[in-house]
């Protein structure tokens, strides 16, 4: 069936807001404090009216489930139109680790369904969907309730015409504790009886044929998943193994590595058939939509491009729908070693009034100075040890532990390499390379062949010349080493042979 664009966008963006906060502030915090960062930032992009939800929808009801391991929350819509949404985060993850934690191999009842004969679910998506069901707030607006029973209130006052609407969203695993969460609610007996409407996005699978069977028997209002065409989690657990083959030109093609990876963890369902349940609507069959920056034929760039297309802001894009506000972004420091007390400028973006600065497991014990252009701040180092990552948080999210982010006590500074040009040419080809801590004296290697020819240029930069390789048609890694520490590798680091 067609849709109307908009309730794909807004269910996108209310399934994008879920992401909010998902990590735990470095240097620790309470679920307390946790839940009470991730309401506040939901609150505020509920408000934003340049997003899809345009200032219309309001939280009723958010529970962060123990361990962080999975979040859910409850909106109503405040236009008139009756409706309302139950939004599920799932496992606050990466790709690999979502299709290697689920427990895929053993299926389990699903009697919460209401469904009168028995139906299947893996276990992993079962205890998934019990930690959200059983979750309780702890935290306004609906402190301690469950998710039904505030579903139930907000039900009970509202307006019975028009007839109340529920839509269940989620992306990523949060679609496929949605899918669960229909048939339970829909099961439930309600004083102001709702429609239900589901609608997922990259959604795994949550169990075998009986459960989609029953599934599809309920006559929901919408019933849609959608899904990138080049997205590899939503494949997880039909047809994982098709995803081996990808990604068409430009690519980037799978190598023998991701191959086995794929296949690897395509055998984890040990022998039992997923099916998915509802509607496909493929997205991005043309493969127009893919990250120009990660098409070279590696591990790397593969699980990158994997990374891009099952993302939150790829499928707002693809929906048609304004981007979420980013979380903090570190791009780099300085300096990038030192000791406690000393100043460190932080480069980035999204840095907000209320950003807080963790330096690995320690906060800054002094408050930050944020600039008002919300690129930089300058922070006071907090006692510590090692090599740590610097990280900032504010109630939007947290920034990712990147190689520019690291900071090393007592120094030398870590070698990074942030970025390599040319990123291709033959043998013999000179290779300028940025990023941190190089020094005198410092060899490079492109793959596992040192050049025969290094310049040190300064801490942030050298040249090098591209040595012979056996294959002399392949992509490799450049490292730095200085003494014994060596940088470690990433896509920002890759060139490509073009021959001799």
């Amino acid at each position: 069936m067609a849709l109307d664009p908009t309730i794909s966008q807004v269910n996108m963006t209310l399934a994008a807001l879920a992401a909010t906060g998902a990590t735990p502030r470095p240097s620790g915090e309470s679920l307390e404090q946790q839940t009470k960062r991730i309401i506040s930032g939901i609150d505020a992009q509920l408000s934003d009216p340049r997003l899809a939800t345009q200032d219309s929808w309001e939280l009723v009801w958010l529970a962060l489930s123990e361990a962080n391991a999975n979040m859910a929350y409850l909106v109503r819509s405040t236009s008139g139109s009756n409706e309302f949404a139950v939004v599920a985060r799932g496992t606050d993850a990466d790709w690999t680790d979502i299709l290697e934690d689920l427990e895929v191999g053993t299926v389990v009842q699903f009697p919460e369904s209401g469904s009168p004969k028995p139906i299947y679910v893996s276990k992993g998506a079962k205890d998934a969907f019990t930690r959200v069901v059983t979750a309780r707030s702890i935290a306004s607006p609906s402190p301690n309730v469950t998710l039904a029973q505030a579903l139930s209130v907000a039900l009970k006052a509202a307006p019975s015409s028009p007839q109340p609407t529920v839509y269940l969203t989620g992306h990523s695993l949060g679609g496929c504790i949605a899918s669960m969460l229909a048939p339970y609610l829909q099961a439930q007996t309600w004083t102001n009886q709702p429609k239900f409407a589901v609608m997922t996005y990259a959604a795994p699978t949550a169990g075998v044929q009986s459960f989609v069977d029953y599934f599809d028997s309920i006559p929901w209002v919408i019933d849609e998943r959608q899904n990138n065409a080049y997205d590899l989690v939503p494949h997880a657990w039909a047809d994982l193994d098709t995803t081996a083959d990808w990604y068409p030109s430009p690519g980037p093609q799978a190598t023998e590595e991701v191959k086995l990876l794929i296949g690897k963890i395509a055998r984890r369902t040990n022998g039992n058939v997923y099916v998915q349940p509802g509607t496909l609507c493929l997205m991005n069959t043309g493969y127009t939509s893919f990250s120009e920056k990660l098409i070279r034929k590696t591990m790397q760039d593969f699980l990158g491009q994997v990374a891009y297309q099952h993302a939150n802001s790829t499928y707002l894009d693809l929906v048609g729908a304004p981007d979420v506000p980013s979380p903090p972004v570190v791009t780099d420091l300085s300096p990038t070693f030192g000791a406690a007390g000393d100043t460190v400028t932080i480069n980035g973006t999204g840095f907000s009034k209320d950003s807080m600065v963790d330096f690995g497991r320690f906060a800054c014990t002094e408050p930050p100075t944020i600039d008002p252009s919300g690129l930089k701040i300058t922070a006071k180092v907090p006692t510590g040890t090692g090599v740590v990552h610097v990280r900032v948080t504010n109630t939007l999210g947290t920034s990712a532990a990147i190689p520019m982010s690291q900071f090393a006590y007592g120094g030398p500074a870590p070698v990074v390499v942030s970025s390599v040009s040319p990123t291709s040419g033959k043998v013999g080809t000179p290779v300028t390379i940025n990023g941190e801590g190089f020094a005198q004296g410092a060899t490079v290697h492109f793959k596992d062949k040192a050049s025969d020819s290094v310049t040190f240029v300064s801490p942030r930069q050298l040249t090098a010349t591209a040595p012979g390789l056996l294959d002399v048609q392949q992509t490799v890694n450049i490292t730095v080493t200085v003494g014994k520490a060596t940088s470690p590798t990433s896509p920002d680091d890759e060139f490509t042979y073009t021959g001799r």
